[in-house]
Order: C-alpha cells, then sequence, then structure tokens
C-alpha cells in the first residue's frame, strides 16, 4: 500500500469510450483515484452510486473522480451507462496503475486464497502528491467520508 505525503505514481489508461487519460493531466485539481474489484458487483456499483450521487459536490469542490478496476473498456462503457456514472472510470486490465498503486494483493474467498484488486482510495492533492490513503473500503461510505475530509 502507498503512503500519503509521496509522489502519485503516473499512468495512462483508456477510459470508457477508449480514450486514453493519464493522472498528469489533472495537475492542478485534487483527484480522487479509486480501485475497486469489479464493474457490476454489488459493493462495487452501490461504491460507483454514491461517488454518482455526491459528484456534483466534488464538481463544486473543483475535485476529480476517477474509479480503476482491471475490467475492460467494454464493461466500464455498460457500468456507467447502466448506472449513469458521470466521472471517469479507467480500464486496467494490464494491471499497470492497479501495480504501481499496490492495490494488486491476496485476497480470500471461502477459505481460498487469489490475487485481487484490494478496494483503496487515494486522495491526491494538486501537486500530485498523495494526500490521504483509505484503506479497507465501505463501499457505501467512501464517497462521503472523503467529502466530509475535504469540507474539513
Amino acid at each position: 500500500m502507498l503512503q500519503a505525503g509521496i509522489k502519485a505514481p503516473d499512468f495512462t489508461l483508456q477510459d470508457k469510450d477508449g480514450k486514453e487519460v493519464s493522472l498528469h493531466d489533472f495537475m492542478g485539481k485534487k483527484v480522487v483515484l479509486y480501485f475497486y474489484p469489479k464493474d457490476s458487483t454489488p459493493g462495487c456499483t452501490k461504491q460507483a452510486c454514491a461517488f454518482r450521487d455526491s459528484f456534483s459536490e466534488y464538481e463544486s469542490l473543483g475535485v476529480t473522480v476517477i474509479g480503476i478496476s482491471k475490467d475492460s473498456v467494454r464493461s466500464h462503457g455498460n457500468f456507467a451507462t447502466k448506472n449513469e456514472l458521470p466521472f471517469v472510470l479507467l480500464a486496467d486490465p494490464e494491471l499497470d496503475a492497479i501495480t504501481k498503486y499496490d492495490v494488486y494483493q491476496p485476497k480470500k474467498l471461502y477459505g481460498k486464497e487469489y490475487m485481487g484488486v484490494v478496494r483503496v482510495t487515494y486522495l491526491i492533492d494538486e501537486m500530485g502528491m498523495i494526500e490521504k490513503v483509505y484503506e479497507k473500503v465501505k463501499p457505501d461510505q467512501n464517497a462521503g467520508e472523503i467529502l466530509e475530509y475535504l469540507r474539513g
């Protein structure tokens, strides 16, 4: 897990429309960078919809919201359309950003261990530094928790 106070690793990934998006495109703005396991699963849908429902407040604070999973561009397109998601979703099937942000870790399900994306959110400041790390995120509380912090 990356820690607060270090430079956020840059990356370039495709969004839900196949357009390339780089983290450095957002210099000068705060960025909520949230990693999640899989499109259209119950927890991931709850988390995405919570960010959707508070999106206008993030916008009014000048904060960009970006979600990343290892799903495909097409999967992201379907997920965004179905749930009317107004923020950036990036596809990372090659695990580029996922590896750089150390969120591909051992997980357990029904006693079996496997590698997967853990739910972690990074708040990146205007200078591209990690300001805050949210580990073991609760999907329905993450968006509100970050807004509370941003409001001071």
